[in-house]
């Protein structure tokens, strides 16, 4: 038999989890473990977890399990939930449309400047005239 079998009370020695209880809830192979407990549930090296005698009664691995069998033994077990996913907020949304609508503004605008530079064309050669009339 392992060290490290399904059940056995570890402390973590390395991570964000130092100092904290775990059990071995899942063999993977002769280097690592999935743990669970007061620490994440996880796939860590046997390296970064030190045994204590302890031993739970751990079947099935199941969160509901190993939060039943710390309870007995006076351990507060890390629950964790899952994020709702969000929908983008709507007023990203207007700002985009926002955004669109000065595109559209910007580019009327921009049509009639041509216009302008041919006044000044105008001018300019009505002036070109009164120099050669002087003349």
């Amino acid at each position: 038999m392992s060290l490290y079998e399904i059940g056995r009370v570890c402390v973590k020695l390395a991570g964000r989890d130092a100092g904290k209880r775990c059990v071995v809830v899942e063999q993977v192979d002769k280097q690592y473990v999935v743990i669970d407990g007061a620490t994440r549930r996880r796939k860590v090296n046997i390296n970064h977890l030190e045994p204590l005698a302890q031993m739970l009664d751990v079947k099935s691995g199941s969160h509901a399990d190993v939060k039943t069998a710390f309870g007995k033994i006076g351990v507060e077990v890390l629950d964790t939930k899952k994020k709702e996913s969000k929908e983008r907020p709507k007023k990203q949304k207007v700002i985009k449309a926002k955004l669109v609508a000065k595109k559209e503004t910007l580019k009327a605008e921009a049509k009639p400047k041509p216009a302008k530079k041919e006044a000044k064309k105008e001018e300019v050669s009505e002036s070109d005239a009164t120099e050669d009339q002087e003349e």
